[in-house]
């Protein structure tokens, strides 16, 4: 454009040709008669959404506030149910040690029910396990010698409920790796990468109350599939988003398909709006966040955490042409999207 200041735009990606564990590290962009401007890959408080805790008490926080909206128009019915778009996509969810009552109360309710237990502060499956007796937690707290007391928050764990009817393809489990690029908080921009993936675990999944350990039927992270022995190295034990969904448009159907696809990007733009006031918004920073999706057998949508650095380490040649897709869209700072094609507005 004539007159328009001539701009280089370096990306640091580091470990020469490989691409790093961590979202770029730092976008430069060189104007003409410009100092340089640093751009940064994280807003300084975004554990609001990414720890697990935290994300729980914000969403939580949202609903209600719908909720008492809902209410103070009139209509009595509650805000999953009413005009708001789906918001109820959270498995009910306990913080511990601060909840640990009301977790026993709604345990008693359902005794046969089965939760999964998470550090809120550990990623790549450490640390999680997953329980159908209250005795199990005695025992384990028991045996890692852990002191719960709310002045000791290092200890903290989410428990949620397991969402034990899964959808399954092939009698295996997975869940949903998404990317979600936030450009700015106020007003909220965000974009959602037309990529990503479905993660299989290498155990066919069953009910049995027996295999509850077994991490290779249930816990998806490729951190702990790799070591499984029925671990397929040519595909990385992944499904292109594009080829889940041919798979779910032919044997569910592409309305209902269309449906789940409209429902999950409903669950990325309010779980941006349940933290976009608490979020501090820098003109010098975005992010790309990692989302967890699972989907049940009713093919509803439930997320199961945001991730703050998705890993862009790639496991087989696919899965690399996917991930520098993904870099190369968050690529141009005026907009911070480069290559629109491959992005979807999916809040403004």
């Amino acid at each position: 454009m004539p007159g328009a200041p001539a701009r280089r735009l370096e990306l640091l990606l580091g470990g020469g040709a490989q691409l790093p564990h961590h979202y770029v590290a730092r976008i430069r962009i060189q104007a003409r008669r410009k100092p340089v401007e640093s751009i940064i890959n994280h807003f300084p408080n975004h554990l609001e959404l990414t720890k697990k805790d935290l994300i729980v008490k914000n969403i939580k926080r949202y609903r209600k506030e719908l909720e008492k909206e809902r209410a103070n128009s009139g209509d009595k019915q509650p805000a999953y149910d009413s005009n708001y778009a789906y918001i109820d996509f959270l498995p009910t969810t306990f913080t511990l040690p601060g909840d640990y009552n009301l977790f026993t109360e709604e345990f008693r309710k359902s005794p046969s029910s089965v939760w999964i237990m998470k550090p809120t502060d550990k990623a790549r499956g450490i640390g999680i396990f997953i329980i159908n007796k209250l005795q199990q937690i005695k025992k384990w707290s028991r045996d890692n010698k852990m002191q719960w007391s709310y002045a000791n928050c290092k200890d903290t764990y989410v428990i949620s409920r397991y969402i034990d009817n899964p959808l399954l393809i092939g009698s295996k489990k997975f869940d949903l790796r998404l990317y979600v690029l936030v450009t700015s908080w106020r007003p909220l921009i965000a974009y959602k990468h037309s990529q990503g993936f479905a993660r299989f675990c290498t155990v066919k999944y069953t009910t049995d109350v027996g295999e509850l350990d077994n991490s290779f039927m249930h816990l998806t992270n490729v951190s702990i599939q790799k070591y499984g022995e029925d671990y397929n190295e040519t595909n990385g034990g992944k499904w292109s988003l594009k080829n889940l969904i041919l798979y779910l448009q032919a044997t569910r159907g592409k309305q209902v398909t269309s449906k789940l696809l409209d429902e999950i990007d409903s669950i990325c733009v309010h779980s941006l709006r349940a933290v976009q006031n608490l979020m501090i918004s820098d003109r010098h920073c975005f992010e790309c966040y990692g989302y967890d999706i699972i989907v049940d057998a009713d093919l509803r949508p439930w997320l199961i955490e945001v991730n703050a650095s998705p890993s862009l380490s790639a496991t087989t040649a696919s899965d690399r042409l996917m991930k520098v897709a993904v870099v190369g869209s968050g690529a141009d700072r005026e907009g911070v999207v480069g290559r629109r094609e491959l992005m979807e507005k999916i809040a403004y």
